[in-house]
């Protein structure tokens, strides 16, 4: 017989695990990855499809867990982004070892 689960497990964050940023349980798989592509048009199935080792349980809690936490999501994505964004130029230009 199948337990119910708790979907409040499904989504974590810890410290020094995928910058403590929040992400599936048991994954390395971040809301923000599952968000953006969600943007780019790649349907939840899509994206089961590229990963098996997730479940739909699992994406669509991420999709839950990113319009529950939206407006504090969006600022640290972009932070995120933008932090990206900046290691990428100095590694352009030969200033990261």
């Amino acid at each position: 017989m199948q337990t119910i689960t708790d979907i409040g497990t499904l989504i974590v964050r810890t410290p020094g695990t995928c910058g403590s940023r929040p992400r599936i349980t048991g994954t390395r798989i971040t809301v923000q990855y599952i968000v953006n592509e969600m943007k780019a048009g790649v349907t939840p199935e899509e994206i089961l499809a590229d990963k098996p080792h997730l479940t739909l349980a699992g994406i669509y809690s991420a999709l839950a867990y990113y319009y529950a936490n939206k407006q504090l999501l969006d600022v640290e994505f972009a932070a995120y982004d933008e932090e990206c964004r900046r290691l990428e130029a100095e590694y352009k230009a030969g200033n990261v070892s």
